[in-house]
């Protein structure tokens, strides 16, 4: 009886390391300069790159990395975020690890092999055998190079390899369904869920990411500010609100027009409401919305649309159902007492027509 608590005891140890494991700082480290690469931000990925040798990442996961990271991002940002490494390692001195010596992967000279060893890799990653017979040729780039050629170096592990995808696709605008798959893919790899949700937090929170942290819904490149809590009973799905304040304005100085940022995650929408004492002007800066007045027929929104709204008008306004959404909103004051009228909700039927 001893024995099988001991043993229940130590199997629950087990469990709770396993799901509890975190992310190491090394690992947040390759992550940011991945995030930077994708976003072809220089500047900063300087200081990011000497911070991560500081904290053990090795010259030769950077390069690794960097060298992998032009089949999401391109050769141009592959090649300058590999010159910024080697601009760095000028000033070295010897106190950075060149880790694992380079060695050219015998899969290289073997295509019969590399197609083989890439298609077990895609398969794994996927979750089941991915074949895109749609186009033979990306189907064959994808299972012998990316992640044959590509996934045969040794220099980074299946699971960071995941890690430095994640967030380099979490840097970059209209790609969510390959994000979507490579943070189920990282999991797949060997990351436990724990890990990829942490990396999308910090991600975020640094402002290395064009994605909201508990989805595959991008904020886009305004802020997408804290959740909308004070309204979400007049909201059907989860929104976000960031106030706007004027730059010429002292604090608590009052404008003649109030300004704020919302962003919907895919299939929310607000409730059918009115305005009163004001119009209401939509400028749409990202994604895809809708916007709909009583009685017409729903408007399709994309970036650099605008929607004023009449007075008095009942209306509602959201993200499709497969798209996030982001738009400033405006009042303009027209003299009477500025209200509104929040009304019922726009049910799913009106919601699936408006989406046709």
């Amino acid at each position: 009886m001893n024995r099988l608590i001991t043993l229940l005891f130590t199997v629950f140890i087990m469990a709770t390391s396993v799901f509890s494991q975190t992310l190491s700082v090394r690992q947040k480290k390759l992550a940011t300069i991945a995030a930077l690469e994708a976003q072809g931000d220089l500047v900063r990925l300087e200081p990011a790159i000497r911070e991560a040798l500081d904290k053990g990442v090795t010259i030769n996961e950077i390069k690794e990395a960097f060298s992998q990271l032009y089949a999401y991002t391109g050769f141009p940002r592959s090649l300058n975020a590999l010159g910024v490494l080697s601009k760095v390692l000028e000033s070295n001195n010897g106190k950075w690890q060149e880790g694992k010596p380079w060695t050219r992967p015998a899969e290289w000279d073997d295509a019969t092999k590399t197609l083989k060893n890439g298609t077990e890799i895609q398969t794994k990653l996927s979750g089941k055998p991915f074949d895109y017979t749609f186009c033979p040729q990306d189907d064959y780039y994808l299972k012998s190079h990316l992640f044959g050629d590509i996934f045969a170096g040794d220099q980074l592990s299946a699971a960071d390899r995941e890690i430095v995808t994640v967030a380099a696709l979490s840097a970059l605008k209209g790609v969510a369904p390959q994000l979507a798959a490579h943070k189920a893919g990282a999991v797949n790899m060997g990351n436990t869920q724990a890990q990829v949700d942490e990396l999308c937090k910090y991600l975020s929170e640094n402002g290395l990411s064009q994605c909201d942290a508990a989805s595959d819904a991008c904020a886009g490149s305004w802020p997408k500010g804290n959740p909308n809590d004070a309204y979400a009973k007049y909201f059907t799905g989860n929104s976000h609100l960031a106030p706007i304040q004027p730059k010429n304005l002292a604090a608590g100085e009052k404008t003649v027009q109030s300004y704020a940022n919302v962003t919907f995650e895919p299939g929310c929408r607000n409730n059918w409401h009115v305005h009163h004492g004001a119009h209401q002007i939509l400028i749409c800066v990202g994604g895809e919305g809708i916007y709909q007045e009583w009685g017409k027929p729903a408007i399709r929104l994309k970036p650099g649309d605008i929607i004023d709204i009449p007075e008095g008008a009942k209306h509602w306004h959201g993200a499709t159902a497969n798209s996030w959404f982001q738009h400033l909103a405006s009042h303009v004051h027209v003299g009477d007492p500025e209200s509104n009228e929040w009304l019922e909700p726009v049910n799913d039927e009106q919601y699936a027509e408006a989406n046709k």
